[in-house]
């Protein structure tokens, strides 16, 4: 019964925007000859099943196999079906019905990510290749007032360092009385770090005693 509501919903939607007067008619050139606004919504044979079929997420060693021309066409393919999905649960969400496989839009996510990972990785290459750094912004490792180790990017001054006032009165170093809360700080992560081996211990000498025929390893 929830599934044929979705269903007519669907199909409504699906009329009204392929009728002739509609805002999709209007939008279809911009998107693909014959294609519209339609395109926002599942395929008409999926509608009213529980579950779709659907094939694994992008790995990164499949997309690193493919050219920046596939990358490109692979990136909009994910986006539009995205963009479906996205549509689908909110409709699903508002009649309060479940939305027909959801790990659908889990995989599309990974995927881009993933892509947009690999062409990250070409890039930082190329910049290699090409310049030498390897940040696109060059930069350096400073303290900033609170003492952490940030990376700092350079920036553009039309004046030398040294003259200019605004650019002296950030404090890009820490303040000497900084030095001792960096210390606690480094202390506190350091007892941290000895309570959970502590732990670990502890919890390795109990399994020993309930099971003495096991091996560390097994343990572990």
């Amino acid at each position: 019964m929830a599934a044929g509501r979705l269903v007519a919903v669907c199909r409504g939607f699906a009329t009204a925007l392929k009728g002739p007067g509609s805002l999709a008619g209007s939008l279809a050139p911009a998107a693909s000859p014959g294609k519209g606004l339609e395109e926002f919504f599942d395929d008409p044979k999926n509608w009213g099943a529980e579950t779709v079929k659907s094939g694994a997420a992008w790995t990164h060693e499949q997309l690193r196999c493919k050219s920046n021309e596939d990358l490109h066409k692979l990136w909009y393919v994910l986006l539009k079906e995205r963009n479906m999905l996205l549509t689908l649960e909110q409709e699903a969400k508002r009649q309060r019905l479940p939305m027909p496989s959801p790990e659908r839009l889990e995989k599309v996510t990974e995927s881009m990510d993933a892509l947009d990972k690999v062409v990250q990785e070409r890039d930082d290459a190329l910049r290699l290749l090409q310049t030498g750094q390897e940040k696109p912004r060059p930069g350096d490792w400073r303290k900033d007032i609170f003492g952490h180790i940030i990376w700092y990017k350079y920036k553009q001054w039309p004046i030398p360092w040294y003259l200019n006032k605004s650019y002296n009165k950030k404090k890009y170093y820490t303040m000497p009385f900084v030095d001792q809360f960096v210390r606690l700080r480094l202390e506190k992560y350091l007892r941290s770090e000895a309570k959970k081996k502590s732990l670990k211990r502890r919890k390795e000498k109990i399994l020993q005693r309930k099971f003495p025929h096991m091996s560390a390893e097994a343990q572990n």
